[in-house]
């Protein structure tokens, strides 16, 4: 069956599923139906490697202690225009929900809002916290350190590095903003486990082997490295996520790193960032748009290479895509939904 024949579920009815979920180990109501909201708008923006899919792995980390269900996300250090969340080792969504929010009061107030976060737990598809910047007329950018070390320093053997990824994002003057929300390794580990979780192979190119040579099977991730986008330009721009979301917040980097999903007990104390522009600091928003839209406009029209689709920006058609799911319901793989039927069988929740 493919994903477009999959049966689908309607939004609002994953959701519940998902805060039940999470009330099942203790999770206050309020915060389980924020978390279990974010992880349903991944599905619909099509970030699904990053939305429901992940729910196994922060149960077990709130059943096992690695996560603290009853968190509270605190301001910890502060200026002006900038400030440190601590997440009390709560589920990410959370502290990450809270510094975007942060970010964008103090860009209201200052032009700019920079706000970092330490004792966090992966929180989804950075794209989650850009977005409402740019839906506010502000650019977004959010980064964090990778919740596991997958990638070796360029040209070596030790797994010091996580996929690091980085997401920015801005106004347009149509429905869609600009959002880039990438990895900076060639293919997130979330499309790896998606890749396995279904039985497919990864395409050559994601991973290679300890021998140097191309990895292929996704049930073989945990033997080989994945690989940085352009090389060490990739690693380099991993480099500096993990300092500016990792290091300077006095969270993990590095060696201290753990395994959020096979260390499942232990604290992750995940770094990351949200920052916030205000446009209006630097000129009308609307001159912005214009320029954006007049700017986009040329690199759509411009004629394809043989063989390729037309011209495509980053976060194009994501306002119809959710629009889509909402009325039609988001369809699960079946592999996905035996596994979330397993959850609720498991934990006692009614199923999907």
């Amino acid at each position: 069956m493919s994903e477009e024949q999959a049966p689908t579920v309607a939004a609002d009815r994953l959701e519940r599923f998902v805060a039940d979920a999470l009330r099942h180990y203790d999770v206050p109501e309020e915060d389980a139906n924020i978390v279990a909201g974010l992880m349903v708008e991944a599905d619909l923006l099509g970030h699904e490697t990053h939305g429901v899919f992940r729910l196994r792995q922060y149960l077990a980390r709130l059943r096992d202690g690695g996560c603290n269900p009853k968190a509270r996300v605190a301001v910890v250090a502060e200026r002006p225009a900038t400030a440190v969340i601590d997440g009390d080792d709560g589920l990410g969504h959370l502290a990450m929900r809270a510094a975007c929010r942060l970010a964008m009061e103090k860009a209201t107030a200052c032009g700019i809002g920079w706000v970092g976060v330490r004792s966090g737990n992966h929180a989804g598809p950075a794209a989650l916290y850009v977005r409402p910047q740019a839906q506010a007329g502000m650019i977004g950018m959010a980064a964090a350190v990778g919740s596991a070390n997958h990638v070796p320093p360029f040209g070596g053997t030790d797994l010091l590095l996580g996929t690091n990824p980085i997401a920015i994002a801005a106004p347009t003057g149509g429905a869609d903003p600009f959002v880039l929300d990438m990895a900076t390794t060639v293919a997130a580990m979330g499309k790896i486990k998606t890749l396995a979780q279904r039985g497919k192979a990864m395409p050559e190119g994601w991973m290679v082997g300890r021998d140097g040579k191309p990895l292929t099977d996704s049930s073989r991730r945990e033997e080989g490295f994945m690989l940085p986008i352009g090389g060490p330009k990739g690693f380099g721009l991993s480099v500096a996520i993990g300092l500016l979301a990792g290091v300077l917040n006095q969270a993990a980097f590095g060696s201290d790193v753990i395994d959020f999903t096979s260390e499942s007990q232990r604290s992750s104390n995940t770094g990351q960032f949200v920052a916030a522009i205000d446009i209006a600091a630097f000129g009308p928003l609307d001159t912005f748009t214009a320029s954006v839209d007049k700017a986009f406009s040329e690199m759509r029209a411009s004629e394809p290479l043989p063989g390729h689709a037309r011209v495509r920006l980053p976060g194009e058609g994501k306002a119809a895509l959710m629009a889509e799911r909402r009325a039609k319901g988001i369809a699960l793989h079946a592999s996905l939904r035996k596994d979330l039927d397993d959850i609720a069988r498991e934990i006692g929740v009614a199923p999907l």
